[in-house]
């Protein structure tokens, strides 16, 4: 772990209100980097940041200070910075002959709040996810700054206003952060002490509230309490050993994720969601989809999503370059690789899923469990669909088939109709009902369901429009009415078709 003291938050409203002045923004970066430069520093690479920064503008000292991690002259630090309280808390530190420069001890990166909040988040020097390097060298306790895990969870994350939300393993605070948006009081946890106090400073340096910060594994600091929402981003590398805390979870095969999973039912409180990003195991002899159903508690709703699925060959490959042991001697690398797929033939692993697991404490007997692969493009934030996908399941535990003819359904506003089929045909193959937005479903649906779901505008039940349907086509309608309610109850689970109030 690292042996480097972080700073004091403090003069943080000080050194806030520094970094504003001088644009040190989202915005303030893509307007001085350019966005290649921009997106080539999320990913670790300096160079072209380095060369759109040879000026000694007050934003260009900060980028290079806190972001290139270059040393600037202290002069040029202190007509930006309030040096003297930045030096006596540990921003930054001496460098050089006769103190003549001065150098960051940490990462301090802006980042763009969902409503446009200038928020700064606080990690280790050179630990930002991505890039050529890895984390190597930096120790095992490092603390990483926002990846796109991060910014995933955070989208994911429904943010209706909760009395108490749980950040489990905060790392640099980036969940907390946007939590104490909507929760009155946040509390954090995690096993490194080190990640606790950057998530302090990102909370300070932001002009946040301060969070419950409370050191230990998974729910161990918060036994016997429940909160309302629970977020987290766990080391949930399935790996053989337990080098690196940040991704590392010590725990055999998935264990880690599955006993987050499983034990969050008894924290939740009813009503409450739980986020978590997470990988899981393709055994042999074992369908995934069972195995993650498995993981769902008692009296939760479930949604998990898989996005993405790595043979463990590539897996491994993946989690080597991110440690940096592909920079490490052939011999080393070589015997890290056979230990990978060591871990993974003695459990039977084929390959690794990655995806998203969503909970909601709905109390009911019967649950909603919704496993799929879904590897198509999605838009973010998608916390309203989560948060509709869930009502909806309400709603279809509620009304039968015979109920749902009496309701009234309205097209979502994103759904579009397309018609497949050859040219010049006078009737199409299929019709695709999309959307085009959230998780951006196409489903195929025949005439019948395609003209119901055109006609909805919350006017007719679904029972009288079916009616209309029947004389149009010279069906009967009694047959109409028997076979159409599955096909109403997949458009509204899916989120084509919303239930309104009748006028």
């Amino acid at each position: 772990m690292s042996t480097t003291s972080l700073p004091a938050p403090d003069h943080s409203p000080r050194l806030r209100d520094a970094l504003l002045a001088a644009d040190f923004t989202v915005d303030g970066l893509l307007d001085l980097l350019g966005a290649p430069a921009y997106a080539a520093l999320a990913r670790s690479e300096t160079v072209p940041a380095l060369r759109a920064t040879r000026g000694d503008t007050r934003l260009e000292t900060l980028v290079r200070l806190f972001l290139l991690q270059r040393p600037v002259p202290a002069e040029r630090a202190r007509a930006v910075l309030p040096l003297g309280e930045c030096l006596a808390d540990g921003w930054v530190v001496e460098d050089g002959p006769d103190a003549a420069y001065v150098s960051a001890t940490v990462d301090v990166r802006p980042y763009g709040g969902p409503d446009g909040e200038d928020w700064f988040i606080v990690s280790d020097l050179g630990c930002a996810v991505g890039g050529a390097s890895g984390a190597s060298g930096h120790g095992e306790g490092v603390v990483l700054g926002v990846g796109g895990a991060s910014t995933t969870l955070a989208g994911l994350t429904v943010r209706t206003p909760v009395a108490k939300a749980l950040d489990i393993g905060t790392g640099s605070g980036i969940q907390a952060l946007h939590a104490a948006r909507h929760a009155t009081r946040v509390t954090a946890t995690d096993l490194n002490p080190r990640a606790l106090e950057c998530a302090r400073l990102t909370l300070a340096l932001s002009g946040e509230p301060a969070a419950d910060l409370r050191e230990g594994s998974l729910f161990e600091p918060v036994d016997g309490e429940t909160y309302d929402l629970i977020v987290s981003n766990p080391p949930f590398v399935i790996s053989p050993g337990a080098r690196l805390t940040y991704r590392d979870g010590g725990m055999g095969g998935d264990d880690l994720c599955r006993t987050l999973v499983q034990e969050t039912g008894d924290r939740l409180a009813d009503g409450g969601y739980a986020h978590f990003l997470a990988n899981w195991q393709h055994v042999d002899g074992e369908e995934w989809q069972d195995r993650l159903r498995s993981w769902v508690p008692r009296g939760c709703d479930a949604w998990i999503v898989q996005r993405e699925v790595q043979d463990v060959t590539r897996y491994a490959e993946l989690w080597l370059r991110d440690s940096g042991d592909h920079q490490a001697d052939p011999e080393t690398y070589a015997a890290r690789y056979d230990a990978w797929l060591d871990e993974f033939e003695a459990r039977k692993t084929k390959a690794v899923g990655f995806g998203w697991i969503t909970l909601r404490k709905s109390g009911s007997e019967r649950p909603s469990v919704l496993v799929e692969e879904w590897p198509h493009p999605v838009e973010q934030p998608l916390g309203e669909t989560v948060r509709a996908h869930f009502e909806r399941q309400d709603y279809l535990r509620e009304h039968d088939d015979a109920a749902l003819l009496t309701a009234h359904f309205v097209l979502a506003p994103e759904v579009v109709q397309e018609q497949v089929g050859l040219p010049g045909a006078e009737d199409p193959e299929h019709v695709v009902l999309r959307q085009n937005r959230g998780m951006r479903r196409a489903t195929k649906v025949d005439t019948v369901a395609a003209g119901f779901a055109g006609v909805c505008d919350g006017s007719l039940s679904a029972g009288r429009i079916l009616d209309a349907i029947a004389q149009l086509m010279g069906e009967d309608p009694v047959l109409l009415r028997d076979r159409t309610p599955g096909a109403i109850r997949l458009l509204v689970e899916e989120g084509f078709l919303v239930p309104v109030a009748g006028p």
